[in-house]
Order: structure tokens, then sequence, then C-alpha cells
């Protein structure tokens, strides 16, 4: 079948304004593969937009590599990171000039603007000074979300932003992903009438839990974040994005309930280098690490050419954090969490995230007067109650390495091309994400906070 008779058959089935999407093929009995479309907006790039990176880690590493898959349209001119490994890692990369390369963020600012964008991937705590200082020096800024740990700092990032007249693109990633994107155009085309209600679950998996919320960097919210924020903002975005409409109010409950010290097995030890009972542990570091090797090994900036790599990482594991017992952490993130939203015209939304899976992805239920959705990243389905038709919808999309089938569903790489888009055409509109747009669903995140620690349902004040 070609294209445009495909398009025919799925729009005589679906109603003549849903789809508007690229199909690639039909892969089975109403069953389709698509992708989406290049944002019309995008123009060709006539002059790369160069920036700065504040933050070589994981998340700086992502989006540095679309300079280097796309170097006409993004060249990274400079970085700052403390850490010598990463700092050196990521000036190699991409042929950064040692008067380019700093410490820490505030050392970028002591030199006259050198840059189009800032690029902010610290942690969740340093994001607001350089955000500031970015802004009054008129750089435009890719933040990672969270925007800032608290509302009041939020509300001033906000705030210079627009009396800058600066592009502040938060990295809701998930808004990009093609997947959500099919689930909000279905919507907004009355595939399923009038939306009612949403159900959404984000399973973190077990193993990412304890690396990322027990032992890693936001192991403590007083440090960091509130786990809402650090790990589940990208999803009351999601949530509020699709529904799109105002919210109202918002209830929490949660608590860490497995990772204490009550817990710990008998005989075991403070570290997993030095447990008896480590190989019968669920999450033994060396397992996790030493063993398996997988992507989470990254925060150990492990070199590659090392003559034992098993050994050097056993070394670490004896200092480190991630070699630390799950139950002797100075840990205060919750593992279980679920949240109720009331929106404006009686929609309601209820979210759950669950540390203790076997599995990861999000899952999402979508209830509406005419039909309804339900997917998980990898499919979305749509039921008709009008003609009871199912039609599946398959997405795809290209996926950051060491991110393939972790949860960002290829929105990394699309967040960042209209990035560097609109910072190329001074347009803020070529974003879905700007920080006007995504502030929201950080209130909503502080005062599911504020809900679960008092026992209270509070309001939400856009």
């Amino acid at each position: 079948m070609n294209r445009r008779n495909l398009l025919k058959t799925l729009t005589l089935s679906l109603g003549a304004t849903v789809i508007t999407s690229d199909l690639l093929a039909k892969v089975d009995k109403n069953t389709y593969r698509y992708k989406i479309k290049e944002n019309p907006l995008h123009q060709p790039i006539k002059k790369a937009v160069t920036a700065i990176t504040l933050g070589a880690g994981n998340r700086g590493m992502v989006y540095g590599t679309y300079a280097e898959i796309t170097p006409n349209d993004l060249k990274i001119v400079g970085v700052a990171e403390p850490v010598a490994f990463r700092n050196e890692r990521y000036a190699k990369i991409h042929s950064i000039p040692q008067e380019n390369r700093f410490n820490t963020w505030e050392d970028v600012f002591k030199r006259p603007k050198f840059a189009d964008a800032i690029i902010i991937s610290t942690p969740d705590n340093l994001h607001y000074g350089p955000c500031m200082k970015a802004l009054a020096m008129g750089y435009d800024i890719l933040l990672e979300k969270p925007i800032a740990p608290t509302e009041k700092e939020c509300r001033d990032i906000l705030a210079l932003a627009k009396k800058n007249n600066r592009i502040v693109a938060v990295c809701h990633v998930l808004r990009y992903a093609p997947y959500f994107i099919k689930m909000k155009e279905l919507i907004e085309k009355g595939a399923i009438g009038e939306v009612v209600s949403v159900q959404h679950f984000e399973p973190i998996e077990h193993i990412h839990m304890s690396h990322s919320y027990v032992r890693g960097n936001w192991h403590n919210s007083k440090e960091t974040t509130p786990i809402i924020l650090a790990k589940s903002c990208h999803d009351l975005d999601i949530i509020k994005w699709v529904i799109n409409k105002p919210s109202k109010k918002i209830v929490a409950m949660g608590d860490l309930k497995w990772f204490r010290k009550e817990n710990a097995p008998a005989n075991s030890s403070d570290r997993c280098v030095t447990c008896s009972v480590e190989r019968e542990c669920a999450y033994s570091a060396v397992k996790e690490y030493a063993d398996r090797q997988t992507h989470f090994l990254s925060v150990l900036d492990v070199p590659d050419n090392i003559p034992n790599r098993r050994e050097y990482i056993l070394e670490k594991l004896k200092t480190s954090n991630y070699g630390r017992c799950v139950y002797r952490m100075d840990n205060d993130q919750p593992d279980h969490y679920v949240t109720s939203i009331q929106f404006a015209d009686s929609v309601t939304a209820s979210f759950s995230m669950e540390a203790f899976t076997s599995y990861h992805g999000r899952r999402t239920r979508i209830m509406g007067s005419m039909g309804d959705l339900v997917g998980d990243m990898k499919e979305l389905v749509h039921n008709d109650f009008r003609t009871r038709k199912e039609t599946k919808f398959i997405p795809e999309a290209q996926d950051v390495k060491g991110y393939e089938d972790h949860g960002h569903g290829g929105g990394d790489w699309l967040l960042t091309k209209d990035f560097v888009n609109a910072v190329s055409q001074q347009n803020a509109k070529l974003l879905t994400s700007t920080i006007d747009e995504s502030i929201e669903s950080h209130l909503m995140g502080f005062m599911a906070e504020e809900s679960r620690k008092k026992g209270k349902i509070m309001d939400i004040k856009v």
C-alpha cells in the first residue's frame, strides 16, 4: 500500500481530521508505524549556534552529542566541570581550547559573553545561580529539569527571562517524544471525544531507584530536590501537556518504606565489597557495577584504556557512595508516591511513581467520552467507542546513545534541534517547553510534596 492510500485508509477509519503525522507503513491489521513531521518553523541554519556546557556528566554528554552529529548547527565552545576526567573528555570530544575550560560555573561568567547559549546540566541545586547569571549576561539557555529547587527560584528565572527577552528551554523531553506527540494530537483532533480522566504510571525499576535515588546524586531531597521533581516532573508535565487545561488542586501520599536500616539483611556491612551476604542481595553494587557493567557505570568515570576494568571498578566502590549499602545511606526520597490532580472542566488525573518494578517505561491510560488511549511508549492503542475499531500506533524515534529504551522516547535530540533553531532564529515559538509553558508542572510538584508532608489537599496557583 503506498503512503497516499495508507493515509486515506487510516483517515477514513478514524475521522478526517485525526492524522497529521507522517505514516511510514502498515505493519499489521489496524497497526501503523509513524514518525513526526519536521517542525515547519525550522529554517536552514546559516551559522552554527555556539554554546557553553555547564556540567559534563550524563545529561551534558547527551546535549553535547547533538553537536557532534550536527556540527554545522551547534558548536560547543566551552565547558565548566569540576571533575577532571569529565572536563578532559568533553574538551577532547568538542575540541575546546584550554582557555574555554573551567572548573566551576562561576568561572565562565567572569569572562564577557562568548557564546550564543548556555547548556545547564549541573546538579539540581546548581541550576538557579548559573541560570540567573546567564540571563543577566544575555545568554539563551537550555535548562535541564527541574528548573530550580524552590518555587521562588523558578518564578525568579521566569521573571528575568521575560525581562531580558531571553529563550529558556526547559528539558521536558517527553513533550518532544513522538509517542506523546501522537497522544496529544489524537486528543486535540477529537479521537476520544472529551477527556474525562487520565491514569499515568512511572515504574522507575528497582536498580534505577537504588542507583539514582538511594546511592546516587538525588538520594537526599534536602541537598537536591524531592523525587517528585527530580524524577517525576517529566510526568506531571506530560499529564498537564496532553490534558491542556489548568491544574487546580493536588493531593499526594508516599514514603520511604524499604531502603531503611531496619531492613538491612543480617550480617550485612556498610559496603558491598566487604559484605558477607552481598551475593544474595538484590541491590549488590558489586553485581551491578563490576559484574554486569550496565549503562549506570558511567557515573564512576571509568577510563576506556585501563588493563583491569573490574578491579578498577571495585576500587571505586570502596570509596564512592555507589559502593555503599542501600540500607545504610542517608537517603530520604520516597520509594513509592501517588498523586491525584483536579484540572479545570472536571478533568481528573492520577499519577503513581513506583520503585519496585522489574521494568521501566511510562504507562498511560486516557479515558474520553468517545474513546480511550492506552500505551506504554512503545505502542499507543486507540479505541473508538463509536465504531468499535481499535487502531495501534508504533512510533519511530531515535534514542540517544546510553538512553536506548530508557524512557525518553527519542525526545532528547528533537528538543535540542528545536532549541538550536529557536536560538538561531531568536524565536521561542519553535519550542513547546519554554519556561512559560513548563513552570505550571513544577508548581504541581511543589504542591504535591507539600501535600504529602502535611496530609492536605493543596491549591495550585499559577
